[in-house]
């Protein structure tokens, strides 16, 4: 963050004053700030300070009035498969086995490509955007065309490197799952916007020994791992 120009300096060049109606900076707790202002400048906050001080200190080259708006920070999507947009309102109702191996996986077998994927995630981030998150949480097949569409549109994505035990169009089997989602992730490393954690399905579908693998890989890759667990009742 750059620092502050001290009081009573020539005003700072900076690309852009936010004034809203309130601020809610998340910390500390509990805090609403109204009549305050919030400097950005080459894409990072340099501060957040009353209105009257925020004109004395910084000459803005653009303005940005909000009334009756509030600024914080973006929200987290923490548990996304963002192309199923596309699937929405489809077997609607169901218990949660046969949704999956009566409509969604044999529906994920005639449409699952990379094209479907792309369009869905951008379908998904731009209601995301809408909503105020600015950063999701992705298990998905075809990372890379969920990659494509959250750069495409500018958002924060955590892409799951997803693991399964059966075929689809993605991959064979879970070595091979795993194998994809690390050469995409080798691939995209240096972006900015992403970033990659393990996303094995389920334990109703991916094997112990498949576990033991990711979790291996976990340690070595220091990166999280994103999962279903305990959806249902049978489940615990």
């Amino acid at each position: 963050m750059n620092p502050l120009p001290a009081p009573g300096a020539n005003p700072a060049d900076i690309d852009l004053l936010i004034r809203p109606e309130w601020i809610i900076p998340i910390e500390p707790a509990g805090v609403t700030l109204s009549g305050h202002s919030l400097a950005i400048n080459e894409g990072r906050i340099v501060g957040v300070l009353p209105n009257q001080e925020a004109s004395h200190r910084f000459n803005p080259r653009q303005t940005l009035d909000l009334p009756g708006q509030i600024v914080l920070p973006g929200l987290v999507n923490l548990h996304t498969h963002a192309a199923m947009s596309l699937l929405r309102g489809y077997a609607d109702d169901l218990p949660l086995m046969r949704w999956l191996s009566e409509r969604i996986w044999p529906a994920e077998a005639r449409h699952a490509t990379p094209d479907f994927v792309e369009a869905g995630t951008l379908l998904a981030c731009a209601e995301m955007l809408r909503g105020g998150i600015t950063t999701f949480n992705d298990m998905y097949f075809f990372p890379g065309a969920a990659a494509a569409a959250a750069k495409r549109i500018g958002m924060r994505a955590v892409l799951g490197i997803i693991a399964i035990e059966f075929p689809t169009r993605y991959a064979a089997d879970a070595d091979d799952y795993l194998a994809k989602g690390l050469a995409i992730r080798d691939e995209l490393s240096g972006d900015p916007l992403l970033s990659f954690c393990l996303a094995p399905h389920a334990p109703y579908t991916v094997a112990d020994k498949t576990f033991e693998k990711i979790a291996t890989l976990a340690a070595q890759l220091e990166i999280p791992i994103h999962m279903h667990v305990h959806e249902t009742l049978h489940e615990i």
